[in-house]
């Protein structure tokens, strides 16, 4: 209890810590700020060079976490592991076992990577600390020196873009395209159980189908980095509107979490419901031969 209850005053201190570098902050502009302008449309933002620091100290942390992996593992070893386990019971269903081993890395990679550059918000300074000038004896920023990385939109469908990449590589190399344009465009309805007359009018129902469902896939980038970015952007112009106050604090932790996993998961359904029929069609065979034996 009481280990709790000091975690519970650290978190309202920096909430409070946050609430006061907040005061004289604002709004989010919705657009990073450019710390280095090169021209041409080249520059170094805020959210970049956050982005960069952040990935840096994740790797540092993830290195002192396993450092030499161990057959007795040390705690911070045994933590990462958890971690890993957690997340391979969660999406290892969906994937199916044999995209797992490829897509695994992508998607734990994606989860950890969002989740903190998602709560980079909640940090006392960011998005408050920068330069700006004097209006009225009050100091306006103009320039804040650290952005969430997820709260830029280009930073999101440069995340969605990778997905959208590796779901084509990973379908491409195990359901193969073949198993891709069948999924999309081919007659689903049993030809031994259709009427004669009524199959040839379902492939052109289920070709129509599959234009849109190629819509739906090329717009894909454009949702996931949209709901990602919505999120983050809208939570931090509501932390900074109500000076951090701690209960909408407390909630963006959970908002957080929640579009990582969202993320996460969508990306994982995508490669699923392709990928994933090889393992229902194995099952199958695999029940069919133990009941021939019995």
């Amino acid at each position: 209890m009481l280990s709790v209850k000091k975690l519970l005053g650290f978190a309202v201190a920096v909430a409070m810590t946050t609430s006061a570098f907040a005061a004289e902050g604002g709004g989010v502009s919705a657009s990073a700020a450019k710390l280095v302008d090169f021209g041409n449309g080249w520059a170094i933002t805020n959210s970049m060079a956050t982005g960069w620091a952040i990935s840096a100290l994740l790797i540092i942390a993830v290195l002192l976490l396993v450092r030499k992996p161990q057959i007795l593992p040390t705690k911070g070893q045994a933590v990462f592991e958890s971690l890993l386990e957690a997340l391979r019971e969660l999406f290892e269903p969906i994937v199916g076992k044999k995209a797992f081993p490829a897509s695994f890395p992508l998607l734990v990679t994606f989860f950890i990577f969002i989740l903190f550059h998602n709560w980079m918000g909640l940090l006392p300074g960011v998005g408050t600390i920068g330069t700006g000038h004097d209006v009225d004896g009050h100091f306006h920023l103009t320039t804040p020196w650290i952005r969430p990385f997820t709260s830029d939109f280009n930073s999101t469908i440069a995340l969605a873009l990778v997905s959208f990449g590796g779901w084509l590589i990973l379908v491409l190399k195990y359901a193969g395209p073949k198993m891709l344009f069948v999924d999309l465009f081919g007659n689903k309805a049993d030809k031994k159980e259709t009427p004669g007359w009524l199959y040839p009018i379902l492939t052109l129902v289920f070709f129509v189908v599959g234009l849109i469902e190629v819509f739906s896939i090329c717009i894909r980038p454009f949702t996931l980095s949209v709901r990602l970015f919505g999120n983050i952007f809208g939570g931090e112009n509501l932390l900074h509107g109500t000076s951090f106050f701690f209960v909408f604090y407390f909630m963006e932790l959970l908002v957080g979490l929640i579009q990582a996993l969202v993320f996460t998961l969508l990306t994982s359904v995508y490669i699923g419901l392709i990928c994933n029929h090889g393992d229902d069609h194995e099952h199958a065979e695999e029940g069919d031969a133990v009941g021939a034996h019995h």
